[in-house]
């Protein structure tokens, strides 16, 4: 089977929250726009539920072999079955179902590492419910990592976030604040340069990419008077990977690092923690931004967005970061396999 004819892989996510909202309405747009065609992994009552609830018209139909949702997709929401263990509400997330939003997501990773998915898209999950039902991870990403794991090897995930003009990935990710300085290291920030630049070739056609690297402490730590973190961490880091050939700029102070001046100067941001990526990117770009694993053997994309509890089942949930984490995962795909 050719990648063109494999379907997405859409995992439900947490189903009182808007992913079974989203996906409804992502399907729906296919009537006036183009969207990559996808299979969803989850229960297909709850999809009629929330359709009926949404007073969405859209025909689901359970298929038991991911090959044959391609042919049903222009007419119908093809479904791959995972029952729900008891009925659930919008907007009140129940740790019950922790077990069956993980089978979605192993099931899409099982159908992608076998070829009969293209990528794996990934609805939003709760992770405070899936931690109370003892998950061990602290989110999708390190998830993902341990799911692609072979033969004793665990990939190295490095999370980007995309929208517009801009790409941004932190080094550290769903750690505290104050658990960052004593996580980063030289290692740590060569391997996420390193991990960054091959997949904007690998998936982004972006053959010498060129890659921004902010510090850790405001102003860039001021040439040691505000951390020594840049000086001893960061910028040997970005010496080694230059030293590989990599265009490596910084460390650069972050407040300085997202306006638009700044952001037509490098093809993808590096930032030490979270919030330092993903405040720029939501400001930028919150409807539309995209999370995307790089350093998987398969592509992954998700919304950049939570569960939304809230808008679940009230028709003011938007499906548009969906619908780009979808046509993301497909032109990532379509990028890989033009250079393979």
């Amino acid at each position: 089977m050719g990648s063109s004819d494999r379907l997405l892989a859409l995992t439900l996510g947490d189903p009182a929250g808007i992913g079974p909202d989203i996906t409804l309405r992502a399907w729906r747009a296919r009537e006036r726009e183009a969207i990559p065609p996808f299979v969803l992994l989850g229960d297909p009552g709850l999809l009629l539920d929330r359709a009926k609830a949404l007073g969405l018209a859209v025909r689901i139909e359970t298929v038991d072999d991911i090959r044959s949702g391609a042919a049903l997709f222009a007419d119908a929401l093809p479904v791959l079955p995972i029952n729900m263990p008891g009925p659930v509400t919008p907007g009140r997330p129940d740790v019950a179902c922790g077990r069956a939003v993980q089978q979605s997501i192993e099931d899409a990773v099982r159908l992608v590492l076998q070829g009969e998915a293209s990528a794996v898209v990934t609805n939003p999950v709760s992770k405070a419910m899936l931690y109370r039902g003892g998950f061990a991870f602290p989110g999708h990403t390190e998830y993902l990592a341990s799911l692609a794991a072979s033969e004793g090897e665990t990939p190295h995930p490095v999370m980007m976030l995309v929208g517009e003009d801009l790409r941004v990935v932190p080094v550290t990710i769903h750690i505290p604040l104050k658990d960052v300085p004593a996580a980063l290291s030289t290692e740590l920030i060569l391997a996420t340069i390193e991990i960054t630049a091959r997949d904007l070739g690998r998936f982004f056609g972006i053959a010498h990419p060129r890659i921004a690297v902010s510090g850790l402490n405001p102003h860039a730590g001021e040439d040691g008077s505000l951390g020594r973190e840049e000086l001893d961490i960061v910028a040997p880091a970005i010496e080694a990977a230059r030293a590989k050939g990599l265009d490596v700029t910084g460390p650069h102070s972050a407040d300085t690092l997202f306006h638009a001046a700044a952001r037509s100067g490098y093809d993808a941001a590096i930032t030490m923690y979270h919030d330092q990526a993903l405040i720029p990117i939501k400001t930028i770009a919150f409807d539309t931004g995209v999370n995307v694993t790089l350093g998987l053997p398969f592509v992954r994309t998700s919304p950049d967005h939570g569960t939304a509890f809230a808008l679940a089942g009230t028709e003011r949930a938007s499906p548009n970061s969906l619908i780009a984490a979808l046509r993301l995962a497909a032109a990532m795909n379509k990028t890989a396999a033009s250079r393979a």
